[in-house]
């Protein structure tokens, strides 16, 4: 994995979480931890889209379907995260 392939996914990662914080609570949650959640999301959008089929989902490159692939998952992994905390 070179450099640049770094740099992708961090970007992915800042743009995924902190439209998932904006779905989802309302706010961002800082660089680093958008960036955490956005990768995390990503990794759980592809196996989510995996398992149920959905063509589009991917999760290499920065393009519309991985974002949208791990926004996706990262909604699902805060909607989780929120279930945990619950308890």
């Amino acid at each position: 994995m070179g450099v640049e392939s770094i740099l992708i996914w961090i970007l992915l990662g800042a743009v995924a979480g902190w439209l998932a914080g904006q779905l989802y609570k309302g706010s961002g949650f800082g660089l680093f931890g958008n960036i955490v959640v956005g990768i995390l999301g990503s990794f759980l959008g592809g196996w989510l889209g995996h398992k149920m089929g959905v063509a589009g989902a991917t999760t290499g490159g920065f393009s519309l379907a991985s974002i949208l692939t791990a926004v996706v998952g990262a909604v699902v992994l805060l909607f989780i995260i929120g279930l945990l905390k619950r308890k």
